[in-house]
């Protein structure tokens, strides 16, 4: 692949996102948010009733103990009132709080939906090169990463940093306003501290977290890499080879393990500490308090519900702080996806391709991969309108290239590739590829039943014209021999059918789609002698009155084609019908010559 023609750009590492980073996500975030203002209005409002209600029932506890330590006649009336009304305010801040999560839910489903969904367009939009040397299992790894993160942060932001926000507040407002400054100075310091502590801990720790996780998944690659080699092991007798090799690794995590245990003892025990300070500071000022008379007894029980409602959702501050990282880093990754853009684009005001005849035409066209190895070299030739040419020559002469170059998956360095005189660089690059119909070499199918892959080639076909194309392509008698018929599984990738019947599912297919060009991609090349007759009989009935292009390694596919190029280091060596390349006795008679005395 050439170099020049674009990067993709590697994943972040785990907790690696800067404050610049962390902005631009969060921007490209807001859109996807604001799009349901009203439901987030709704939202912050049952989240502000929630958090007065928690912050209400220490006060409504005060009341209670303050009731019951008076005269009796008050501890029927007044604390009875406001036990009922401790309850009510227990249930409201679930309940509130339940609210909030409903509506809000709805936004962030739908905001994940959405951004999965345009990152998935987006890769369908990227160019073969990204596709080619990309790890499938990296970019689904970014994409549900990423929306797993999206949704995790806004759980995070609405249901646990925010509302913290807003209890800590009111919090220290109450006890400013009826104790004094000292207690809210106590509880600001502590807090203060305490977030201080397990951020620059967490931060510490994220180092053995990472190691874990890199050994946990090195750990795992080389037991399913083992598994799937399974034969091979036994082949060579290498069970406890690979239990060494598997053990090794096994040790390694335990290790890393054992340290991020060590240092998650570290933070718990510090936070401990500090919540502990905080709450004898604040019990030894109330003590003191009560005993002058200043306070009753009842606002030292509310001081103290109120320190361990406050440090109570901070206890998992470490926790939130390092997935919060990840899940920002997560997002980066996925948009990242977003910022590549494709090297293969349609031109400003590009319009659709229009097709009455079907002509192609390959004009001066010089392309390469590398810039300092030239694959296509000054190439010219011409397929006329319901033609059938074959380009042939050895392997690595720039065959398929063509193929890529046709349909649009590249563009030429120079010249021109045109069909009904039409350059394909000056048109849309769907309208060109919905007049081309591709039979490659290796048909990928998809995990879904025979009838499914066929249909992929036009999904609102009648069921009529989808038996028609089954029957033509020769497929019927080998689906009635099936107990499922054509709701048969073909398997990941079509594994449980053979390579013929693969072949016939994607000549089914592209007669459903029935385009005016045809493009044979060596459409034979995997296949034994016996399957392979019977798949070019499919191949001709498919290419009758269709202009083809048919790209081979075996010249016996392709003895009747009505023109045949040899293709040699990117040029035409020699051209003609299948007599006239024997009777020149060069390059094609060689290669011709060969394969006869093979088979």
């Amino acid at each position: 692949m050439r170099s020049s023609r674009g990067k993709s750009r590697r994943p972040l590492p785990e907790n690696m996102v800067d404050k610049k980073q962390t902005r631009e996500v969060l921007l490209m975030l807001l859109p996807y948010l604001l799009e349901f203002k009203g439901r987030m209005f709704a939202a912050f409002t049952l989240l502000v009733l929630a958090k007065v209600a928690v912050v209400t029932m220490p006060w409504v506890l005060k009341v209670v103990v303050d009731g019951l330590d008076r005269a009796q006649h008050q501890i029927i009336v007044v604390p009875l009132l406001f036990i009922v009304f401790y309850g009510l305010l227990r249930f409201g801040s679930v309940f509130f709080s339940e609210a909030r999560d409903a509506v809000f839910s709805r936004i962030t489903e739908r905001a994940m939906r959405r951004i999965v969904l345009r990152v998935f367009e987006h890769l369908h939009a990227l160019d073969l090169e990204f596709h080619l040397s990309r790890q499938t299992g990296g970019i689904s790894r970014d994409v549900e990463r990423g929306g797993n993160g999206f949704g995790f942060l806004m759980r995070m932001l609405v249901f646990n940093i925010v509302p913290t926000l807003i209890e800590m507040s009111l919090v220290a407002a109450i006890l400013l306003f009826n104790f004094g400054a000292w207690y809210a100075l106590i509880t600001i310091l502590s807090v203060g501290v305490y977030i201080y502590f397990t951020v620059t801990i967490t931060e510490w720790r994220n180092r053995f977290v990472r190691e874990v996780n890199q050994l946990d998944s090195k750990t795992n690659t080389r037991a399913v890499d083992s598994l799937l080699n399974y034969e091979t092991v036994k082949y060579f007798n290498n069970e406890a080879y690979e239990a060494l090799q598997y053990d090794q690794n096994l040790a390694g995590w335990e290790s890393a393990r054992l340290k991020n245990r060590m240092t998650l003892m570290a933070l718990n025990s510090g936070q401990a500490l500090i919540i502990a300070t905080g709450m004898m500071l604040m019990m030894w000022l109330a003590a003191e308090d009560v005993a002058s008379g200043v306070m009753t007894i009842g606002s030292l029980v509310m001081i103290n519900a109120y320190v361990l409602q406050l440090f109570m959702p901070l206890n998992f501050l470490g926790m939130v702080y390092r997935e919060v990282r990840r899940a920002l880093t997560d997002i980066e990754n996925m948009f990242s996806l977003l910022k590549r853009e494709p090297t293969i684009k349609d031109k400003p005001g590009a319009g659709e391709l229009q097709v009455s005849q079907g002509k192609i035409e390959f004009r001066n066209v010089c392309f390469s991969y590398q810039p300092e190895r030239p694959i296509i070299q000054n190439l010219s030739f011409t397929v006329e309108p319901g033609q059938k040419l074959a380009i042939v020559g050895a392997s690595g002469a720039g065959k398929s290239t063509l193929a890529r170059l046709l349909f649009r998956f590249y563009d030429p360095d120079s010249g021109d590739i045109l069909i009904d005189d039409q350059p394909i660089c000056s048109v849309t690059q769907l309208s060109v590829r919905k007049v081309i119909g591709v039979v490659p070499q290796d048909t990928v199918l998809f995990n879904d039943t025979i009838r499914h892959n066929v249909i992929y080639g036009r999904p609102d076909a009648e069921p009529e014209e989808i038996n028609k194309v089954i029957e033509m392509a020769r497929l019927k008698r080998f689906i009635e021999g099936l107990p499922e018929g054509d709701q048969t599984e073909v398997g990941e990738r079509g594994l449980k059918v053979s390579g013929g019947e693969k072949q016939r599912i994607s000549i089914a297919r592209v007669m459903l789609k029935n385009p005016p060009i045809l493009l044979f991609d060596e459409a034979t090349s995997a296949l034994d002698s016996e399957s392979e007759q019977a798949i070019v009989g499919a191949l001709n009935e498919l290419a009758e009155d269709h202009t083809s292009l048919v790209i081979a390694h075996r010249l016996s596919t392709v003895v009747d084609a009505d023109h045949i190029i040899v293709l040699q280091d990117g040029k035409i060596a020699e051209q003609g019908n299948h007599q006239q390349l024997l009777a020149q006795d060069g390059s094609y008679a060689r290669m011709w010559n060969l394969q006869q005395s093979d088979d």
